[in-house]
Protein backbone atom coordinates (compact mmCIF):
# COMPACT_ATOMS: atom_id res chain seq x y z
CA UNK A 1 0.00 0.00 0.00
CA UNK A 2 1.11 2.96 -1.17
CA UNK A 3 2.25 5.52 2.02
CA UNK A 4 0.14 9.37 1.27
CA UNK A 5 2.48 12.74 1.47
CA UNK A 6 1.16 15.17 4.69
CA UNK A 7 2.06 18.21 5.61
CA UNK A 8 4.79 17.75 8.33
CA UNK A 9 2.90 20.59 10.52
CA UNK A 10 -0.08 18.88 10.74
CA UNK A 11 1.05 15.54 11.32
CA UNK A 12 3.28 16.85 13.77
CA UNK A 13 0.22 18.74 15.84
CA UNK A 14 -1.88 15.76 15.37
CA UNK A 15 0.32 12.95 16.82
CA UNK A 16 0.43 15.77 19.73
CA UNK A 17 -3.35 16.08 20.13
CA UNK A 18 -3.78 12.61 19.02
CA UNK A 19 -1.73 11.36 22.36
CA UNK A 20 -4.40 13.50 24.39
CA UNK A 21 -7.10 11.70 22.85
CA UNK A 22 -5.60 8.47 23.31
CA UNK A 23 -5.29 9.20 27.10
CA UNK A 24 -9.16 10.24 27.35
CA UNK A 25 -10.15 7.40 25.14
CA UNK A 26 -8.30 4.83 27.09
CA UNK A 27 -10.23 6.15 30.92
CA UNK A 28 -13.33 5.91 28.62
CA UNK A 29 -12.47 2.26 27.89
CA UNK A 30 -12.07 1.81 31.18
CA UNK A 31 -15.05 2.91 32.52
CA UNK A 32 -16.72 1.10 29.64
CA UNK A 33 -14.82 -2.06 30.92
CA UNK A 34 -15.65 -1.96 34.59
CA UNK A 35 -19.55 -1.37 33.89
CA UNK A 36 -19.24 -4.57 31.62
CA UNK A 37 -18.70 -6.16 34.88
CA UNK A 38 -20.48 -4.02 37.26
CA UNK A 39 -23.48 -3.69 35.36
CA UNK A 40 -23.82 -7.36 34.85
CA UNK A 41 -23.52 -8.08 38.36
CA UNK A 42 -25.65 -5.56 39.48
CA UNK A 43 -28.24 -6.79 37.42
CA UNK A 44 -28.35 -10.22 38.90
CA UNK A 45 -27.89 -8.72 41.99
CA UNK A 46 -30.83 -6.85 41.77
CA UNK A 47 -33.27 -9.27 40.09
CA UNK A 48 -31.82 -12.38 41.50
CA UNK A 49 -32.68 -14.08 37.60
CA UNK A 50 -30.01 -15.23 34.98
CA UNK A 51 -33.18 -14.51 32.57
CA UNK A 52 -33.18 -10.80 33.30
CA UNK A 53 -29.05 -10.30 33.43
CA UNK A 54 -29.40 -12.59 30.13
CA UNK A 55 -31.68 -10.44 28.79
CA UNK A 56 -29.71 -7.39 30.17
CA UNK A 57 -26.56 -8.17 27.83
CA UNK A 58 -28.78 -9.39 25.03
CA UNK A 59 -29.94 -5.90 24.82
CA UNK A 60 -26.64 -4.31 25.32
CA UNK A 61 -25.75 -6.34 22.43
CA UNK A 62 -28.72 -6.21 20.28
CA UNK A 63 -28.13 -2.21 20.48
CA UNK A 64 -24.60 -2.28 19.33
CA UNK A 65 -25.67 -4.45 16.48
CA UNK A 66 -28.57 -2.00 15.41
CA UNK A 67 -26.58 1.47 16.11
CA UNK A 68 -23.95 0.11 13.74
CA UNK A 69 -26.89 0.66 10.75
CA UNK A 70 -27.32 3.98 11.78
CA UNK A 71 -23.76 5.16 12.42
CA UNK A 72 -22.18 5.43 9.34
CA UNK A 73 -24.99 8.32 8.60
CA UNK A 74 -24.24 9.96 11.94
CA UNK A 75 -21.06 10.17 11.31
CA UNK A 76 -21.15 11.26 7.96
CA UNK A 77 -23.40 14.02 8.60
CA UNK A 78 -22.62 15.27 11.89
CA UNK A 79 -19.76 16.73 14.08
CA UNK A 80 -17.86 13.26 14.63
CA UNK A 81 -15.76 15.73 17.80
CA UNK A 82 -19.33 16.80 19.25
CA UNK A 83 -20.80 12.83 18.36
CA UNK A 84 -18.02 11.32 20.43
CA UNK A 85 -18.23 14.16 23.39
CA UNK A 86 -21.98 13.49 23.11
CA UNK A 87 -21.59 9.81 23.58
CA UNK A 88 -19.44 10.19 27.09
CA UNK A 89 -21.68 12.28 28.49
CA UNK A 90 -24.81 10.56 27.79
CA UNK A 91 -23.51 6.80 29.48
CA UNK A 92 -22.11 9.46 31.98
CA UNK A 93 -25.48 10.77 32.45
CA UNK A 94 -27.29 7.49 32.18
CA UNK A 95 -25.32 5.96 35.09
CA UNK A 96 -25.89 9.26 36.91
CA UNK A 97 -29.69 8.02 36.55
CA UNK A 98 -28.94 4.77 37.77
CA UNK A 99 -27.29 5.58 41.32
CA UNK A 100 -29.68 8.50 42.30
CA UNK A 101 -33.11 6.56 41.04
CA UNK A 102 -35.15 4.84 43.67
CA UNK A 103 -34.41 1.14 43.88
CA UNK A 104 -37.92 0.12 42.75
CA UNK A 105 -37.19 2.06 39.20
CA UNK A 106 -33.75 0.67 39.12
CA UNK A 107 -34.65 -2.43 37.59
CA UNK A 108 -36.78 -0.59 34.67
CA UNK A 109 -33.75 1.99 33.88
CA UNK A 110 -31.28 -1.05 33.92
CA UNK A 111 -32.54 -1.64 30.25
CA UNK A 112 -31.70 2.11 29.09
CA UNK A 113 -28.75 1.79 30.34
CA UNK A 114 -27.99 -1.20 28.64
CA UNK A 115 -29.53 0.41 25.13
CA UNK A 116 -27.60 3.94 26.20
CA UNK A 117 -24.09 2.67 26.72
CA UNK A 118 -24.16 -0.06 23.84
CA UNK A 119 -25.10 2.52 21.20
CA UNK A 120 -22.86 4.93 22.73
CA UNK A 121 -19.64 2.44 22.60
CA UNK A 122 -20.74 1.78 18.62
CA UNK A 123 -20.93 5.91 17.72
CA UNK A 124 -17.80 6.62 19.41
CA UNK A 125 -15.67 3.39 17.47
CA UNK A 126 -17.22 4.53 14.32
CA UNK A 127 -16.73 8.15 14.64
CA UNK A 128 -13.12 7.95 16.09
CA UNK A 129 -11.91 5.39 13.91
CA UNK A 130 -13.13 7.15 11.10
CA UNK A 131 -11.90 10.49 12.07
CA UNK A 132 -7.99 9.15 12.79
CA UNK A 133 -6.72 9.98 9.31
CA UNK A 134 -8.03 13.23 9.33
CA UNK A 135 -6.56 14.05 13.01
CA UNK A 136 -2.85 12.56 12.04
CA UNK A 137 -2.75 12.23 8.65
CA UNK A 138 -3.08 9.44 6.50
CA UNK A 139 0.72 8.29 6.80
CA UNK A 140 1.07 8.52 10.50
CA UNK A 141 -2.65 5.90 10.84
CA UNK A 142 -0.38 3.00 11.71
CA UNK A 143 1.36 4.70 14.53
CA UNK A 144 -2.28 6.11 16.10
CA UNK A 145 -4.04 2.94 15.90
CA UNK A 146 -1.00 0.71 17.47
CA UNK A 147 -1.26 4.04 20.60
CA UNK A 148 -4.95 3.91 20.74
CA UNK A 149 -5.41 0.08 20.64
CA UNK A 150 -2.67 -0.05 23.51
CA UNK A 151 -4.45 2.37 25.48
CA UNK A 152 -7.67 0.30 25.18
CA UNK A 153 -6.00 -2.80 26.31
CA UNK A 154 -4.84 -1.37 29.34
CA UNK A 155 -7.46 0.05 29.80
CA UNK A 156 -9.15 -3.66 29.72
CA UNK A 157 -6.70 -4.85 32.30
CA UNK A 158 -7.36 -2.40 34.35
CA UNK A 159 -10.84 -2.51 34.39
CA UNK A 160 -11.35 -6.05 34.75
CA UNK A 161 -8.59 -6.15 37.20
CA UNK A 162 -10.15 -3.41 38.82
CA UNK A 163 -13.89 -4.42 38.54
CA UNK A 164 -14.03 -6.62 41.75
CA UNK A 165 -11.84 -4.61 44.27
CA UNK A 166 -13.81 -2.00 43.30
CA UNK A 167 -17.34 -3.17 43.82
CA UNK A 168 -16.46 -5.08 47.42
CA UNK A 169 -15.10 -1.35 48.15
CA UNK A 170 -17.21 0.91 47.44
CA UNK A 171 -20.46 -1.22 46.31
CA UNK A 172 -22.35 -0.40 43.04
CA UNK A 173 -22.78 2.88 43.24
CA UNK A 174 -19.34 3.48 43.82
CA UNK A 175 -17.87 1.94 40.61
CA UNK A 176 -20.98 3.65 38.44
CA UNK A 177 -19.82 6.76 40.15
CA UNK A 178 -16.15 6.36 38.83
CA UNK A 179 -17.48 4.57 35.22
CA UNK A 180 -19.38 8.30 34.85
CA UNK A 181 -16.33 10.23 36.38
CA UNK A 182 -14.24 8.63 33.31
CA UNK A 183 -16.61 9.00 30.55
CA UNK A 184 -16.77 12.77 31.66
CA UNK A 185 -12.96 13.31 31.77
CA UNK A 186 -12.80 11.60 28.32
CA UNK A 187 -15.79 14.26 27.29
CA UNK A 188 -13.87 17.66 28.55
CA UNK A 189 -10.73 15.86 26.90
CA UNK A 190 -12.36 15.97 23.16
CA UNK A 191 -13.71 19.01 23.89
CA UNK A 192 -10.67 21.03 24.40
CA UNK A 193 -8.81 19.30 21.92
CA UNK A 194 -8.39 21.28 18.45
CA UNK A 195 -8.68 18.39 16.41
CA UNK A 196 -10.07 17.94 12.76
CA UNK A 197 -12.01 14.85 12.47
CA UNK A 198 -12.98 15.41 8.68
CA UNK A 199 -11.74 15.66 5.15
CA UNK A 200 -10.41 19.24 4.55
CA UNK A 201 -10.23 18.60 1.14
CA UNK A 202 -13.07 17.60 -1.41
CA UNK A 203 -12.40 14.28 -3.00
CA UNK A 204 -11.32 13.56 -6.63
CA UNK A 205 -13.01 11.79 -8.74
CA UNK A 206 -10.26 9.05 -8.52
CA UNK A 207 -10.68 9.30 -4.73
CA UNK A 208 -7.91 10.82 -3.80
CA UNK A 209 -7.72 14.55 -1.61
CA UNK A 210 -7.40 17.99 -3.34
CA UNK A 211 -5.40 19.94 -1.41
CA UNK A 212 -6.20 23.48 -1.28
CA UNK A 213 -2.84 24.51 0.03
CA UNK A 214 -1.49 25.26 3.80
CA UNK A 215 -3.53 27.73 5.54
CA UNK A 216 -6.70 27.20 4.08
CA UNK A 217 -9.66 27.15 6.17
CA UNK A 218 -12.12 24.52 5.13
CA UNK A 219 -15.52 26.16 3.19
CA UNK A 220 -19.08 25.04 4.55
CA UNK A 221 -19.76 21.66 3.89
CA UNK A 222 -21.90 21.70 0.08
CA UNK A 223 -24.85 20.80 -0.54
CA UNK A 224 -24.69 17.71 -1.17
CA UNK A 225 -22.63 16.72 1.96
CA UNK A 226 -25.58 17.73 3.95
CA UNK A 227 -27.85 15.53 2.05
CA UNK A 228 -26.41 12.32 3.45
CA UNK A 229 -28.53 9.29 3.77
CA UNK A 230 -30.28 7.99 6.10
CA UNK A 231 -30.18 4.48 7.95
CA UNK A 232 -30.88 1.94 5.29
CA UNK A 233 -29.19 3.86 2.73
CA UNK A 234 -26.31 4.36 4.64
CA UNK A 235 -25.66 0.44 4.27
CA UNK A 236 -26.66 0.44 0.47
CA UNK A 237 -24.41 3.73 -0.01
CA UNK A 238 -21.10 1.33 1.93
CA UNK A 239 -22.33 -1.68 0.21
CA UNK A 240 -22.01 0.29 -3.67
CA UNK A 241 -18.82 1.42 -2.74
CA UNK A 242 -18.16 -2.25 -1.26
CA UNK A 243 -18.44 -3.09 -4.39
CA UNK A 244 -16.18 -1.59 -6.36
CA UNK A 245 -13.60 -2.07 -4.00
CA UNK A 246 -14.76 -6.01 -3.68
CA UNK A 247 -11.16 -6.53 -1.45
CA UNK A 248 -12.78 -4.28 1.32
CA UNK A 249 -16.03 -6.12 1.41
CA UNK A 250 -13.79 -9.68 1.78
CA UNK A 251 -11.99 -7.84 4.23
CA UNK A 252 -15.17 -7.23 6.43
CA UNK A 253 -16.75 -10.35 6.05
CA UNK A 254 -13.40 -12.20 7.06
CA UNK A 255 -13.92 -9.97 10.15
CA UNK A 256 -17.54 -10.97 11.03
CA UNK A 257 -16.43 -14.45 10.91
CA UNK A 258 -13.35 -13.79 12.73
CA UNK A 259 -15.49 -11.96 15.75
CA UNK A 260 -18.32 -14.78 14.93
CA UNK A 261 -15.17 -17.40 16.42
CA UNK A 262 -14.00 -15.01 19.28
CA UNK A 263 -17.71 -15.33 20.48
CA UNK A 264 -16.61 -19.22 21.39
CA UNK A 265 -13.93 -18.66 23.06
CA UNK A 266 -15.17 -15.62 25.23
CA UNK A 267 -17.99 -18.03 26.09
CA UNK A 268 -15.69 -21.28 26.44
CA UNK A 269 -13.34 -19.96 28.79
CA UNK A 270 -15.15 -19.82 31.51
CA UNK A 271 -16.31 -23.80 30.74
CA UNK A 272 -12.71 -24.36 30.37
CA UNK A 273 -11.68 -22.78 33.28
CA UNK A 274 -14.11 -24.79 35.32
CA UNK A 275 -12.84 -27.90 33.82
CA UNK A 276 -9.25 -27.52 34.64
CA UNK A 277 -9.41 -26.39 38.40
CA UNK A 278 -13.26 -26.56 39.54
CA UNK A 279 -12.34 -25.14 43.21
CA UNK A 280 -10.79 -21.89 41.64
CA UNK A 281 -12.48 -21.75 38.34
CA UNK A 282 -11.18 -17.83 37.89
CA UNK A 283 -7.34 -18.64 38.21
CA UNK A 284 -6.79 -19.63 34.70
CA UNK A 285 -9.27 -17.27 33.26
CA UNK A 286 -7.23 -14.41 35.21
CA UNK A 287 -4.25 -15.93 34.24
CA UNK A 288 -4.79 -16.32 30.34
CA UNK A 289 -6.39 -12.64 29.83
CA UNK A 290 -3.11 -11.35 31.59
CA UNK A 291 -0.85 -13.39 29.44
CA UNK A 292 -2.83 -12.64 26.40
CA UNK A 293 -2.57 -8.78 27.22
CA UNK A 294 0.43 -8.48 27.31
CA UNK A 295 0.89 -10.53 23.89
CA UNK A 296 -1.69 -7.80 23.06
CA UNK A 297 0.44 -4.60 24.01
CA UNK A 298 3.64 -6.05 22.94
CA UNK A 299 2.13 -6.23 19.22
CA UNK A 300 0.71 -2.68 19.89
CA UNK A 301 4.02 -1.19 20.18
CA UNK A 302 5.96 -3.10 17.80
CA UNK A 303 3.97 -1.86 14.89
CA UNK A 304 4.10 1.51 16.29
CA UNK A 305 7.95 1.52 16.80
CA UNK A 306 7.83 -0.29 12.94
CA UNK A 307 5.60 2.08 12.18
CA UNK A 308 7.70 5.45 12.53
CA UNK A 309 11.57 3.69 11.55
CA UNK A 310 9.95 2.47 7.98
CA UNK A 311 7.35 4.65 7.24
CA UNK A 312 5.20 2.24 5.83
CA UNK A 313 1.86 0.65 6.53
CA UNK A 314 -0.30 -2.74 6.71
CA UNK A 315 -2.04 -4.39 3.69
CA UNK A 316 -4.96 -7.02 4.08
CA UNK A 317 -2.64 -9.64 3.41
CA UNK A 318 -1.16 -8.96 6.98
CA UNK A 319 -4.61 -8.38 8.39
CA UNK A 320 -5.61 -12.25 7.48
CA UNK A 321 -2.45 -14.11 8.11
CA UNK A 322 -3.00 -12.31 11.43
CA UNK A 323 -6.31 -13.70 11.52
CA UNK A 324 -5.43 -17.23 11.39
CA UNK A 325 -2.83 -17.56 13.49
CA UNK A 326 -4.74 -15.96 15.92
CA UNK A 327 -7.30 -18.67 15.60
CA UNK A 328 -4.30 -21.27 15.86
CA UNK A 329 -3.29 -20.01 18.89
CA UNK A 330 -7.13 -20.12 20.76
CA UNK A 331 -8.05 -23.72 19.06
CA UNK A 332 -4.33 -24.48 21.17
CA UNK A 333 -5.12 -23.02 24.17
CA UNK A 334 -8.56 -25.37 24.33
CA UNK A 335 -6.25 -28.30 23.89
CA UNK A 336 -5.06 -27.65 27.99
CA UNK A 337 -1.28 -27.44 27.23
CA UNK A 338 0.83 -27.64 30.11
CA UNK A 339 1.48 -24.31 31.81
CA UNK A 340 4.81 -22.77 29.82
CA UNK A 341 3.06 -24.21 26.30
CA UNK A 342 -0.19 -22.39 27.49
CA UNK A 343 1.73 -19.15 28.40
CA UNK A 344 3.12 -19.07 24.48
CA UNK A 345 0.30 -19.89 23.52
CA UNK A 346 -1.67 -16.93 24.90
CA UNK A 347 0.74 -14.42 24.52
CA UNK A 348 0.91 -15.68 20.38
CA UNK A 349 -2.78 -15.25 20.52
CA UNK A 350 -2.40 -11.89 22.35
CA UNK A 351 0.31 -10.65 19.48
CA UNK A 352 -2.11 -11.84 16.72
CA UNK A 353 -4.90 -10.39 18.10
CA UNK A 354 -3.38 -6.63 18.64
CA UNK A 355 -1.74 -7.11 15.37
CA UNK A 356 -5.01 -7.70 13.35
CA UNK A 357 -6.95 -4.61 15.46
CA UNK A 358 -4.47 -2.56 13.88
CA UNK A 359 -4.51 -3.88 10.56
CA UNK A 360 -7.90 -4.24 9.83
CA UNK A 361 -8.82 -0.51 10.84
CA UNK A 362 -5.77 1.18 9.21
CA UNK A 363 -7.01 -0.52 5.88
CA UNK A 364 -10.44 0.82 6.41
CA UNK A 365 -9.02 4.21 7.11
CA UNK A 366 -7.55 4.36 3.48
CA UNK A 367 -11.03 5.20 2.05
CA UNK A 368 -12.20 8.69 1.27
CA UNK A 369 -13.32 10.22 4.15
CA UNK A 370 -16.52 11.08 2.36
CA UNK A 371 -17.22 7.23 2.09
CA UNK A 372 -15.33 6.34 5.59
CA UNK A 373 -18.21 6.70 7.92
CA UNK A 374 -20.21 4.60 5.64
CA UNK A 375 -17.61 1.48 5.29
CA UNK A 376 -16.79 2.02 9.40
CA UNK A 377 -20.34 1.76 10.40
CA UNK A 378 -21.44 -1.33 7.99
CA UNK A 379 -17.70 -3.15 9.49
CA UNK A 380 -19.10 -2.49 13.00
CA UNK A 381 -22.59 -3.67 12.41
CA UNK A 382 -21.09 -6.71 10.98
CA UNK A 383 -18.44 -7.58 13.33
CA UNK A 384 -21.47 -6.97 16.14
CA UNK A 385 -23.84 -9.54 14.49
CA UNK A 386 -20.85 -11.80 13.83
CA UNK A 387 -19.79 -12.03 17.35
CA UNK A 388 -23.99 -11.79 18.99
CA UNK A 389 -24.91 -14.88 16.50
CA UNK A 390 -21.76 -16.65 17.40
CA UNK A 391 -22.34 -16.25 21.12
CA UNK A 392 -25.90 -17.68 20.72
CA UNK A 393 -24.92 -20.52 18.88
CA UNK A 394 -21.84 -21.62 20.96
CA UNK A 395 -24.07 -21.12 24.06
CA UNK A 396 -25.85 -23.52 22.84
CA UNK A 397 -23.16 -25.90 21.19
CA UNK A 398 -21.14 -25.84 24.38
CA UNK A 399 -24.51 -28.02 25.98
CA UNK A 400 -23.43 -31.27 23.48
CA UNK A 401 -19.91 -30.83 22.82
CA UNK A 402 -16.57 -30.07 24.77
CA UNK A 403 -15.26 -26.48 24.29
CA UNK A 404 -12.28 -27.69 22.16
CA UNK A 405 -14.70 -28.99 19.62
CA UNK A 406 -16.85 -26.31 19.96
CA UNK A 407 -13.70 -23.41 19.86
CA UNK A 408 -12.42 -25.99 16.99
CA UNK A 409 -15.30 -25.78 14.49
CA UNK A 410 -15.65 -21.74 15.36
CA UNK A 411 -12.12 -20.49 14.88
CA UNK A 412 -11.71 -23.15 12.38
CA UNK A 413 -14.11 -21.48 10.25
CA UNK A 414 -11.93 -18.00 10.65
CA UNK A 415 -9.12 -20.45 9.13
CA UNK A 416 -10.29 -21.47 6.12
CA UNK A 417 -11.88 -18.37 5.45
CA UNK A 418 -8.70 -16.18 6.02
CA UNK A 419 -6.74 -18.98 3.85
CA UNK A 420 -9.27 -19.00 1.28
CA UNK A 421 -8.85 -15.21 1.15
CA UNK A 422 -5.07 -15.29 1.14
CA UNK A 423 -5.32 -17.89 -1.56
CA UNK A 424 -7.44 -15.58 -3.96
CA UNK A 425 -5.15 -12.46 -3.33
CA UNK A 426 -2.18 -15.00 -4.46
CA UNK A 427 -4.14 -16.03 -7.32
CA UNK A 428 -5.14 -12.69 -8.39
CA UNK A 429 -1.44 -11.25 -8.23
CA UNK A 430 -0.20 -13.71 -10.16
CA UNK A 431 -2.13 -13.09 -12.91
CA UNK A 432 -1.84 -9.71 -12.74
CA UNK A 433 2.16 -9.73 -13.38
Amino acid sequence: MTVTDQDPGRTGSGMRHFRFLVVGNAVSAYGTYLDMIALSLFAYSLTGSATHTGLFMALRLATSVLTGFGAGSLVSRLDRKRLMVTSDVSQAVALVVLVIAPTTAQAGLLYAVAVVTGAGATVTSVALRSSIPEIVGQDQRVRANALLATGRSLAMVAGFASAGVLISTVGYTGAFLIDAGAFLFSAAVLARLPITTRSRQPVSATGTETDPGPGTAAGPEPDDARRRPGILAAQLTALRYLRLTPVLLALISLRAVDAFGSASHNVGLPVLSTMLDPQHPAAFMSQFWATWAIGNIIAQRGVARWARRTGRTINERAFAAGAALMSVAFILTFTAPPLPLAVLVATVAGVADGFTEIAYTTRLQATPDDQRGYVFGFSATAENLGFGVGMVACSFLLEQFSPLTVVTLFHGLAVLLAVAFLATLWARRRTTT
